[in-house]
């Protein structure tokens, strides 16, 4: 168990160092979420009614769009030099690393999404008794795609052009999370309580966080093979 946690630190150490110094990777996800949706207010219009009853959908779509943009490097460069297989002969489980993978991913797209979620929200004009149930959705529901994208580039690292069918497979997948989101926000804009979608966002990370190493390890085995 001790081994584990210190392969487990010393993986997300040294991808966060070398994310470090890939600046760009970790600006563009955010300056495209920014510029998402910082279009809306000038194509439907300055009207807050307008954008208050669109920024649950907005923020969160453009939120997913762009954690998914940072998604393909998550074992392409590893593939690439080789040490996706020294990272299958570690004396732990592959499951232990691939959660390193996910946490690292996390951080790098979604804690600066969460820092900016009230400026996002100001922008959209969402009420301010809404800003912390939206808080709260991203919170719940990056983590998810962190661990389901995971999954999706596992299948598709071995390919050359696997950012499209990386995208085919995961949107569809992470619709019901996007529903689930947009109706809590939703709610706690209408005064109604957000309990039951937060609830079911909750399972969702439990569900995906459990099994997501087991299948992105599957997934690895049969790409390098």
């Amino acid at each position: 168990m001790a081994n584990a946690a210190r392969i487990f630190i010393q993986i997300v150490k040294r991808d966060l160092r070398v994310a470090s110094r890939q600046r760009s990777d970790l600006l563009n996800p955010l300056i495209f979420l920014l510029i998402v949706v910082s279009l809306f207010p000038l194509g439907v219009g300055p009207g807050p009614d307008i954008l208050a009853r669109i920024a649950p959908g907005v923020i969160w779509v453009s939120a997913l769009l762009s954690a998914m943009l940072g998604l393909e490097r998550m074992f392409r460069d590893d593939f690439r030099d080789g040490a996706l297989e020294q990272m299958m002969l570690l004396p732990v489980s592959l499951e232990v690393s691939v959660l390193a993978k996910i946490a690292v991913h996390w951080v790098m797209t979604a804690v600066p999404i969460l820092f900016i979620a009230p400026l996002l929200a100001l922008l959209l004009n969402l009420p301010t008794t809404a800003w912390g149930v939206l808080w709260v959705t991203l919170l719940l529901g990056t983590p998810v795609i962190s661990a389901a994208g995971a999954i999706g580039v596992a299948l598709t690292v071995s390919l050359n052009k696997g950012g499209a069918l990386l995208s085919l497979l995961l949107l569809p997948l992470l619709i019901p999370l996007l529903i689930f989101a947009t109706a809590a926000v939703e709610a706690a804009v209408s005064g109604l309580s957000a309990t039951g979608p937060l609830a079911l966002m909750g399972a969702f990370l439990v569900i995906t966080i459990t099994l997501a190493p087991f299948a992105v390890k599957a997934g690895l085995r049969v790409s390098v093979n």
